[in-house]
């Protein structure tokens, strides 16, 4: 039942997630934007630095999506000034610049995800998804999936009533995971998440990839919990109950 009633909570606040993308080519935005409201959000453009900014400041988005080489200014200038004034947007940086320094930079500086171009629009909308639900789940402060109970405040995990111990990676690997309940991941997308997006810097990505997987799995196994990580061959995963 907490599951269903979860399930149905996360649908209705996706219906009424509110998006602003600030990119430049034009074409690329427009096949982003119709793809989101197909998806269920409610989703705005820009195309340049000063417009992106301006409409950030006077009015409230859910999350932003911020490519980095945008008419008018640096994406990053654009983050820095979105924190620098306290704003709670979410933002996740779509871009081409897929260098280790502009990854470091764009997170340091606040982002919360990091997508380098080109990508698939289904991983885009899996991405926002898991930033809304990671927001959202902060402020329910607890998880629930069938045995499994997650606690945000603390990062405590229990299957039943019985506490597990994850490291930091596997903690937020389970996050990852039920934050996409029922989306197929790519292991891409999951080495990109355990990496902090710098994966392209990081030798033997599937080998990451497979070794937090199986340590997860197993302990929830042991702990009594069912398996929901799904095999998804030659592609990724997929957690289901």
């Amino acid at each position: 039942m907490e599951h269903d009633q979860l399930g149905r909570s996360c649908k209705e606040i996706e219906l009424t997630v509110k998006l602003l993308l600030i990119e430049d080519e034009r074409e690329l935005s427009e096949s982003i934007v119709e793809y989101l409201h197909d998806e269920g959000y409610r989703c705005e453009a820009a195309f340049d630095a000063r417009e992106g900014l301006e409409k950030v400041m006077t009015h409230d988005y859910d999350c932003v999506l911020l490519d980095l080489t945008l008419p008018g200014g640096d994406g990053l200038a654009v983050l820095e000034q979105i924190k620098s004034e306290g704003r709670m947007d979410g933002v996740i940086i779509i871009s081409a610049r897929d260098s280790l320094d502009d990854k470091v930079a764009g997170l340091r500086l606040g982002a919360d995800d990091y997508l380098p171009k080109p990508f698939h629009l289904p991983e885009l909308s899996a991405r926002i998804h898991a930033l809304i639900r990671r927001r959202n789940f902060h402020t329910d402060n607890k998880i629930v999936f069938q045995e499994l109970t997650v606690e945000i405040s603390s990062q405590h995990t229990f299957v039943h009533d019985t506490r597990i111990n994850l490291t930091r990676k596997e903690y937020g690997l389970l996050l990852f995971f039920l934050s996409n309940q029922g989306k197929a991941i790519s292991k891409d997308a999951i080495a990109e998440h355990l990496t902090g997006g710098v994966a392209n810097v990081v030798d033997n990505n599937q080998g990451l990839v497979y070794a937090h997987i199986s340590n997860l799995k197993k302990k929830l196994s042991e702990a009594g919990s069912g398996d929901y990580i799904k095999t998804i061959h030659c592609f990724g995963y997929r957690w289901s109950a």
